[in-house]
């Protein structure tokens, strides 16, 4: 009797309904801007969370994260970033204490009020650490990017992404370099759970 030798994972069958688009193509299609970002291109027909893996296993699997920023649907996007930061505790700022308490407000009850009390306390942070980016992520979750009492202007559907990919790796960057790894892995099964879960 033969052995199995390979040791890839199966191919995603299930949608996964927590990402913007099941197939990375799609996703590629619709939010353009992510070229500048993710330098490997998926294959056609491959679903996000195999192309996610791709990444994982390549010359830059940091690209894993970034691809799952721009990949989750918004408000799971948010979250995601909320519990990366939280899965490093000992790290945390008092800033970024602050800014989960406003990330954590908007998730729960996702309305223009919240939307905009971590987009205005995100820009306003002292220092754009990780849990201001993820502030500003949450801000940029829809609606209008202009000051309340201004002429609205539709957030381009791509910041949300670079908001949260500016984040999720700050806050890698803080990890020591001998767990580092370790941790990518652990944030990104984390979205890889919620992308299942949506």
């Amino acid at each position: 009797m033969s052995q199995r030798t390979d040791t890839q994972a199966p191919l995603t069958q299930a949608p996964a309904p927590g990402l913007r688009r099941q197939l990375a193509t799609e996703l590629f299609a619709a939010l353009p801007e992510m070229e500048e970002d993710v330098r490997i291109k998926p294959r056609e027909g491959q679903h996000c969370l195999d192309f996610q893996r791709q990444l994982m296993f390549g010359t830059t699997p940091e690209e894993a994260v970034t691809f799952m920023a721009f990949a989750l649907q918004p408000r799971y996007a948010v979250w995601w970033g909320h519990e990366c930061l939280q899965a490093a505790p000992d790290l945390l700022t008092d800033q970024d204490r602050q800014m989960l308490a406003l990330i954590a407000a908007w998730v729960g009850e996702p309305d223009e009020d919240h939307r905009y009390a971590a987009l205005d306390n995100g820009f306003a942070a002292k220092t754009r650490g990780a849990g201001a980016w993820l502030a500003i992520g949450a801000g940029w979750s829809g609606g209008s990017m202009s000051e309340r009492g201004t002429p609205p202007v539709e957030v381009p559907p791509f910041l949300i992404g670079r908001a949260l990919n500016a984040g999720v790796l700050t806050s890698l960057a803080r990890v020591s370099q001998d767990k580092r790894r370790r941790m990518l892995d652990h944030y990104v099964s984390i979205a890889e759970v919620l992308a299942k879960s949506g």
